[in-house]
C-alpha cells in the first residue's frame, strides 16, 4: 500500500521531480587577457569593457616580458589562483605565453589567439616570425637598452618610432590600421621586451590537449598573415579572419569579443 502511495504521489508531480533533476547552468568562465611584446594590459581595453558589459569576469594580468620561460611561468602561476572554468586569451607575444602557461591546468577550457604565435615545442618567436616573409620587424626595428642584471647578450628592446632602413616605423609596422595619434601614444608608452624572449625555444603547447581559436588579422605586418594561417591549421585552431593589422584587439574589438565568445559558447555548455 505504501509504494502505491509514493507511486500515485509521484504520478502526481512530475513537473517537480524533472526540475529536481536537471542539471544547473554551467557557469560563466573567466576570461584572462593576455597582453603582448612593447605593450600592456591596456591594449585589451575595448575587448574588456564589452566582455564585462555581457557579465564576464574579466582579468588581464601584466605579462613580465622577461622571456618565454619567466613569463609563461608567472602567468601560469596567475592562473592556478583562478576557480573554475577559464577563457585564456593571447595576443602576439602573449599567444606564445599561453601556449606554455595553460599547459596541464584543466581549468582552462580554450585558448584564442589574437594576431599570435602559436608555437610548437621548439619553436621561438622570432624564427616563426622570419619563416616566411613579410614581417616589418627585424634587427632594424630595435632599439637595445640595457638593464641590469641582463645575461650575457640579452638587452631590453624597444620598437623604433621612426623608419630605419628596411623597418617602415612605428606606425607603418606595429600599428597599421590605427590613426596617427593612437600610433604615437602606444609609441611612447611600448613597455619593453627582452630580446631573449624572441630566442627561447617554447615548451609542450597547450593546444595539443585544449581546442584552440585564431583571429587572424590579413593586413598584419608583425607576423605574416600566411604565418599565422599555417601555425593556426597546425594547431587545429577554429579560424575567423578580420581586415585589420596587428593591434585588431583595438582597431577591431568587437571581431576579438566575438571569437572569444564562440569559444566561451563551445567550451562551457
Amino acid at each position: 500500500m505504501l509504494a502505491l502511495a509514493l507511486t500515485a504521489a509521484l504520478a502526481i508531480v512530475p513537473g517537480r521531480m524533472f526540475h529536481a533533476s536537471a542539471q544547473p547552468p554551467a557557469a560563466k568562465p573567466t576570461i584572462v587577457l593576455v597582453h603582448g611584446a612593447w605593450a600592456d594590459a591596456s591594449s585589451w581595453s575595448a575587448v574588456t569593457q564589452r566582455l564585462q558589459a555581457l557579465g564576464y569576469n574579466v582579468v588581464a594580468p601584466a605579462n613580465p616580458l622577461e622571456g618565454l620561460s619567466t613569463d609563461s611561468a608567472t602567468i601560469s602561476d596567475f592562473l592556478q589562483t583562478i576557480p573554475g572554468p577559464i577563457v585564456l586569451v593571447g595576443h602576439s607575444y602573449g599567444g606564445a605565453v599561453i601556449t606554455n602557461a595553460a599547459t596541464g591546468n584543466a581549468n582552462v577550457k580554450a585558448l584564442v589567439y589574437v594576431d599570435a604565435y602559436i608555437p610548437d615545442q621548439g619553436d621561438t618567436v622570432f624564427g616563426l616570425t622570419a619563416a616566411q616573409p613579410g614581417s616589418c620587424v627585424g634587427a632594424d626595428a630595435f632599439n637595445l637598452v640595457p638593464f641590469p642584471g641582463a645575461p650575457s647578450g640579452d638587452a631590453d628592446t624597444f620598437l623604433k618610432v621612426g623608419p630605419n632602413k628596411t623597418y617602415p616605423g612605428f606606425a607603418s609596422c606595429f600599428a597599421n590600421g590605427l590613426s596617427s595619434q593612437e600610433a604615437a601614444l602606444l609609441a611612447a608608452s611600448q613597455r619593453p621586451a627582452a630580446l631573449s624572449a624572441g630566442t627561447e625555444p617554447s615548451g609542450p603547447p597547450a593546444w595539443k590537449q585544449i581546442p584552440s581559436w585564431d583571429l587572424i588579422g590579413t593586413a598584419d605586418h608583425v607576423i605574416p598573415p600566411a604565418e599565422q594561417l599555417f601555425m593556426a591549421h597546425r594547431a587545429g585552431a577554429h579560424i575567423t579572419e578580420v581586415n585589420a593589422g596587428h593591434l585588431s584587439l583595438i582597431s577591431h574589438p568587437t571581431a576579438a569579443v566575438g571569437i572569444i565568445l564562440s569559444a566561451v559558447q563551445a567550451t562551457t555548455h
